[in-house]
């Protein structure tokens, strides 16, 4: 249906439909500004809260459990989400809001020309219409006019007393009149004519024809609306597949939580490698009670201690320094361990602050780092020497000398690489040599029952420092701190249960002075010189007696320690 043949006399009406529109596309932009900007806070939003939870540690101090990188996981999956939301703000912003304001300027423009070839043809339609009413005008006043001197001329013709130049000067003005009344008859009939023409013009041909460009330009409004209408959908949809695939990766994520390697990995990550404490022997309070009864009274004695009291034998020595009550201190299982357990040791470089199977996984840890760094330097070093290799062939693109203080600083990195990967790994083989010596060390000495069975050390706990080893010092910096400064005052009372001393096996000189302030150590002073009884067994505390007799365990760092190679009861841990 054309606008030109049916609503020809509707011009104002399309002027005022043709403006709307414009406004009704311009609001559609608009919607479609504030809908992108929701797209791009959202994302902001979405990628803040990333941020916010994601890990700021390194990722070797990281967990490694299965539900913390699943969680990461989604985290970047959810990074990727807010990408994607970035990516329909970005289409929405250029393929419709932008492509509806350039439009709309384009519409304005091509709007404002057809409107004023409208009003100019309607200009001169009326212009046409004026010269012809003029026309008209003068052709009705002239027929007045002659109409007015015919009347003169017959009344003067008629009358008696009328002079001949009276009448022929009416006759003169009549024929004037008729004459002026007929070349205005005559150019009325024209104007006539041509406005009629004009008017069929304006309104078969002109008038359509811009009202035609009109409908063409609403219609392609309209065609553009539903475009974008679609571009709208389409820079929604277009991101669907990726959606769904960080939401695919969501759920893959939350089925790789697995609780058992979750639990693999705490046994992993605390195992100390030590072994549980021995059992506890029975110590017998009843055995100095006078037996008064008859043989049938019930008696707590063991049946074995029973025999060895016929037989005359002694039985269990009564030692008041084992209380079971005393003894809880050693179960840290479910209680609390003792304060002095819980102190951070200062961490060193060889790690050996740590528990043996924490050290070796740490320097295992630290070999494995070394050795990638060390691949990437010689993977540079190669590089430099093929860059040089082709400057040489080729000296237009560089000099080969210039590459040089390159090499040498990689080269010079590689070793001091090779050398950090030698250290660490004399390192972790000590320790892993400890650990597998630690069971027959154990056995040996509980076979020779030098030591009470089952003792660790003055804290109840093993520390295995490469740096307490037993040699003799000779220049030591200043005194170190114990592993552990407050040791449990009752951890050892289960150390002098023999009657019969220990030999001597060497002798020590005190490096620095010990207060001794814990039950089982011994106060030495700087210079003082001691007796070794029992060697350093990787706890790093050795037993020592003074020339009093008394006895006790000092820090093996405190001391310069000479062992006498043959020496009779001497007992070798190593």
């Amino acid at each position: 249906m054309s606008w030109g043949t049916e609503l020809w006399d509707q011009f104002e009406n399309l002027d005022k439909h043709t403006q709307w529109g414009i406004d009704f596309l311009e609001r559609y932009a608009k919607f479609v500004k504030e809908r992108l900007e929701i797209e791009q806070n959202y994302a902001k939003q979405l990628r803040n809260l990333v941020k916010k939870y994601c890990p700021k540690r390194s990722k070797d101090e990281e967990p490694r459990f299965t539900s913390c990188l699943s969680f990461y996981s989604i985290l970047n999956e959810l990074n990727d989400y807010a990408g994607q939301r970035e990516v329909v703000a970005e289409e929405m912003a250029h393929r419709v809001y932008g492509e509806l304001m350039r439009y709309s300027q384009d519409l304005k423009a091509e709007r404002k020309h057809h409107l004023q070839e409208g009003r100019k043809a309607q200009q001169h339609l009326d212009h046409c219409w004026k010269q012809m009413d003029n026309s008209k005008k003068k052709f009705e006043r002239e027929c007045k006019e002659a109409e007015k001197s015919q009347i003169t001329y017959e009344r003067l013709d008629n009358d008696i007393n009328a002079t001949k130049s009276e009448v022929e000067k009416a006759k003169a003005q009549f024929y004037m009149r008729t004459h002026a009344a007929d070349e205005s008859k005559n150019e009325y009939a024209a104007q006539l004519q041509s406005f009629n023409a004009e008017q069929w013009k304006h309104f078969h041909s002109a008038i359509p024809q811009i009202f035609k460009n009109l409908q063409n330009m609403d219609e392609r409004r309209t065609v553009k609306l539903g475009e974008t209408y679609r571009s709208f959908a389409e820079a929604e949809r277009r991101v669907i597949p990726i959606i769904s695939k960080c939401l695919e990766g969501m759920v893959s994520a939350a089925k790789a939580v697995d609780e058992r390697r979750d639990s693999a990995i705490v046994v992993e990550s605390f195992k100390s490698g030590f072994e549980p404490p021995a059992d506890f022997p029975f110590e017998d309070f009843s055995q100095n009670l006078s037996r008064t009864g008859s043989d049938g009274t019930i008696s707590n004695t063991p049946k074995g201690d029973r025999d060895r009291e016929r037989d005359g034998a002694p039985g269990p020595r009564s030692d008041p320094k084992h209380p079971m009550s005393r003894t809880k201190n050693k179960l840290w299982l479910f209680g609390k361990k003792p304060k002095w357990s819980v102190k951070m040791a200062p961490s060193l470089e060889d790690f050996s602050h740590l528990p043996p199977e924490q050290r070796r996984k740490r320097l295992q840890q630290r070999i494995d780092e070394l050795n990638r760094e060390l691949q990437k330097e010689m993977d540079q070093r190669d590089a430099l020497n093929k860059m040089k290799d082709v400057y040489e062939k080729n000296p237009q693109m560089g000099d080969p000398n210039s590459l040089q203080p390159k090499i040498s600083e990689t080269i010079c990195n590689m070793e001091k690489l090779r050398s950090e990967i030698h250290k660490n790994e004399t390192w972790l083989s000590e320790v892993e040599g400890k650990q597998s010596s630690r069971g027959d060390r154990r056995h040996s000495a509980d076979n020779h029952h030098h030591g009470p069975q089952g003792r660790e050390s003055p804290e109840g706990s093993y520390t295995d420092d490469t740096s307490q080893e037993h040699q003799t010092p000779h220049h030591r910096p200043g005194p170190a701190q114990p592993r552990h400064p407050n040791p449990d005052p009752h951890e050892f009372d289960d150390e002098f249960d023999d009657d019969d001393p220990l030999p001597v096996i060497g002798h020590c000189k005190a490096l620095y002075s010990f207060d001794g302030q814990n039950e089982g150590t011994l106060v030495m002073a700087e210079d003082e010189v001691l007796y070794i009884i029992e060697e350093d067994k990787g706890d790093g505390w050795t037993r020592a007696r003074k020339q009093s007799g008394e006895e006790g365990y000092v820090p093996t760092s405190y001391v310069e320690i000479t062992l006498e190679k043959n020496s009779k009861g001497a007992v070798t841990y190593i």
